[in-house]
C-alpha cells in the first residue's frame, strides 16, 4: 500500500468506524500512527470484526483514564449501532468487575453523557431501562452458590470451582461474579471473554491471563486466529510491552489446548 492510498484508506475507516471526520491533524501521532497505522491497517484487518474490536478498544480507553477517547469510542460504538445501549451498559458492568469500579464509574458517566448527545442528534426521548428485577438468576442464597459454582466451571473449562471460605471467593467470585454477572442476558459470552482478556492483560495479572485466555480458546468462543487478533488491537489501544506478555500467554494456552485435544481424541 503506497502512502498516498493508506492516508485514504485510514480517513475512510477512522470516518467509518468513529462515524465522524478525521481530525486534521498533521502530527506523527496522530497522522503517522493514528490515521496511518491504527485505521488504515489495524481496524481494517480480517480477523475480528468491527464490532469485536470495539468491545477490546472500549476496555483499554476506559482503563487509560484518557476522557476523550472514551468520549469518542463510546460515542462511535453507540452511533453506529455495533452496540446498543444496554449491551453498552453491561460492558460497563462487566468492565467494572474486571478493571474496578471506580474506572466503571467513569466509564458509566460517559456512557450517559453520550447516549445523551446521539438522542439529542437524533431528536429522540430515551426509552425506559429495562427492569432490573427479578434478577435471572437464583434469589435463594445456596442456589445462587450452586450456580456460581457450575458456571464457574462451565466458563473457565475446568473441573472444579473456588471453596466458598471467604468472602472474596463465596461472596464475590461464586456469589456474584459467576452466579450472577457472567450469567446475565445482557451480552454475550464471546463479548465478555473480549473485556475480560483485555482488562486482565491490562493489568498484568498473571494467572488470570493465562486462565481467560485459555478459557476463550477452550471453549471455542474465541478462536486461536481471532486472539492473536485481540493481542494485536490491544497493542494499538493499551501498548506493546503489555500486549506481548498477552501474546505469550496466547502461544502458551493455545498449546496447552491442542494438547489437551490430542490427548483426549487418543484416548
Amino acid at each position: 500500500m503506497n502512502t498516498a492510498h493508506r492516508r485514504e484508506t485510514g480517513l475512510r475507516q477512522y470516518a467509518e468506524v468513529m462515524t465522524v471526520d478525521a481530525p486534521s491533524d498533521g502530527s506523527p501521532a496522530i497522522a503517522d500512527g493514528l490515521i496511518d497505522f491504527v485505521f488504515a491497517e489495524i481496524w481494517s484487518r480480517p480477523g475480528l470484526s468491527r464490532r469485536d474490536r470495539r468491545f477490546v478498544t472500549l476496555a483499554c480507553v476506559a482503563a487509560a483514564d484518557a476522557d476523550e477517547p472514551l468520549e469518542q469510542h463510546v460515542y462511535a460504538a453507540l452511533n453506529s449501532g455495533d452496540l446498543s445501549i444496554t449491551e453498552m451498559r453491561e460492558t460497563v458492568l462487566h468492565f467494572a468487575v474486571y478493571a474496578g469500579w471506580p474506572k466503571a464509574s467513569r466509564f458509566n458517566i460517559v456512557v450517559d453523557a453520550q447516549w445523551a448527545r446521539i438522542l439529542g442528534e437524533r431528536g429522540l426521548a430515551d426509552t425506559p431501562p429495562d427492569p432490573l428485577l427479578p434478577l435471572a438468576t437464583e434469589s435463594d442464597p445456596e442456589l445462587r452458590l450452586q450456580g456460581g459454582e457450575r458456571s464457574f466451571k462451565e466458563i473457565n473449562c475446568i473441573p472444579f470451582a473456588p471453596v466458598r471460605d471467604n468472602p472474596y471467593s463465596g461472596a464475590g467470585i461464586l456469589n456474584f461474579v459467576f452466579g450472577e454477572m457472567w450469567l446475565r442476558p445482557g451480552l454475550g459470552m464471546k463479548e465478555r471473554r473480549l473485556v475480560t482478556v483485555a482488562c486482565v492483560a491490562f493489568q498484568d495479572a498473571e494467572l488470570p491471563i493465562q486462565s481467560h485466555v485459555y478459557a476463550a480458546l477452550k471453549s471455542g468462543d474465541v478462536s486461536f486466529d481471532e486472539m492473536d487478533e485481540v493481542a494485536l488491537h490491544f497493542a494499538a489501544y493499551y501498548g506493546w510491552p503489555k500486549a506481548s506478555h498477552l501474546d505469550s500467554a496466547i502461544g502458551v494456552q493455545k498449546q496447552r489446548v491442542l494438547a489437551e485435544a490430542t490427548s483426549e481424541a487418543a484416548s
